[in-house]
Order: C-alpha cells, then structure tokens, then sequence
C-alpha cells in the first residue's frame, strides 16, 4: 500500500485505466474474431460488415492509445488481405 497520497492516487488510476484498455482489447479481439468466423462461412457481405467494424475498433483503439498507431495499420492491412485473397477464390 503506498504512503503517498499522489501514489494511492496513481494507483488508483491504473487500476481504471487497465480495465477499460482490457475491455477495449477483449471487443477488438471480438470484433476480429467474428470477421474470420464470418469469412470461414463464406458470407461475405457479412464478413465486409465484420471487416468495416474490426478496422473502426482497430482506429479506436490506436486512437485511445491501447495499441500503436503502425501495429493498427498491420493489422488493418492484414485482415483486408485475408478478405481480399477469399474473394479472388
């Protein structure tokens, strides 16, 4: 337990902060999740819906600071590929 005042105060703080960064990483997770699972039944209007929403919680999530900018990007580029190459086949 800390002595400080400011320290109980930071503290606090990141315990606030860890969870809602936990809460934005877990709906981001989903949120990619239920694009590949989308893309496996080979519904891909639904997978483009799925691929619109994974890439606004990828902005998000670069934008809160959760996750860098340049790994948002990567991830974004990764999964336009992957819906991409399954409409080429």
């Amino acid at each position: 337990m800390p002595n400080i005042k400011s320290a109980a105060k930071r503290a606090r703080q990141n315990l606030n902060r860890e969870a809602r960064n936990r809460r934005i990483k877990s709906m981001l997770k989903t949120s990619i999740r239920r694009f590949t699972e989308s893309l496996e039944s080979g519904d891909r209007e639904d997978a483009r819906v799925k691929l619109d929403a994974a890439v606004r919680q990828l902005d998000k999530a670069a934008a809160k600071g959760i996750m860098h900018k340049n790994n948002a990007a990567r991830k974004k580029s990764q999964l336009n590929r992957i819906f991409n190459k399954s409409e080429a086949v």
